[in-house]
């Protein structure tokens, strides 16, 4: 399976009206289109980021589907108030222990590993049963792409409640991978789960 994700970063105060375009709109055509498997939205409220993720079938599928989104991204760009940033990944794992709901938040990291294949391999071997211990976990997921060798795993809690409380556990699984799995660490963000329609099997 692959994926698309499409990043903007904007003006806060206009957070809300993407979440409703994206809902509204974007959703019920991307939803529709052949080898479309679901789509999430993550948002930081603080910054006006929002981040967007539509999950695909195959590789096909996804580019199939594009020709029809460019006028919607640019439409969410206009919203928001920023230039929308388009990256395409493989999906590499996704496991989901429960439905996310109105209150759900992540936290996302992106990494570099020097051996993605490995990475993946250690992170579902060793770090994947320490995160499902966590309090209120929810799910997770990780995207990666092969050329750049970048990984990027989300952390669906419950509340933001359980996402503050699992920080400390969250920076240990971080040195774990920089120490163990041999990943350099390029960025974390905690954000609310804003949507999350996802038909996507469980890859694990």
């Amino acid at each position: 399976m692959h994926a698309r994700s499409t990043t903007i970063t904007g003006d806060p105060s206009s957070v809300d009206d993407t979440i409703a375009y994206v809902r509204d709109e974007v959703m019920p055509m991307l939803t529709s289109m052949d080898g479309c498997v679901g789509l999430s939205l993550v948002v930081d409220r603080e910054i006006g980021r929002v981040i967007a993720t539509s999950s695909w079938r195959d590789e096909e599928a996804m580019h199939t589907g594009d020709r029809q989104l460019g006028p919607m991204r640019a439409e969410g760009g206009k919203i928001l108030g920023g230039s929308p940033h388009v990256e395409e990944w493989e999906v590499a794992m996704m496991h989901r222990d429960h439905a996310t709901g109105a209150d759900s938040c992540c936290r996302v990291t992106w990494g570099r590993p020097a051996d993605l294949d490995r990475f993946i391999a250690g992170w579902r071997e060793q770090m994947l049963p320490r995160i499902e211990a966590m309090p209120e976990f929810a799910g997770a997921s990780m995207l990666v792409q092969r050329g750049s060798r970048r990984a990027c795993v989300t952390v669906a809690f419950d509340t933001r409640v359980g996402l503050l409380s699992t920080r400390d556990d969250a920076a240990r699984l971080r040195e774990h991978a920089v120490v163990h799995l041999d990943a350099e660490i390029l960025d974390i963000a905690e954000m609310e789960l804003a949507i999350a329609h996802l038909r996507v099997p469980e890859l694990v």
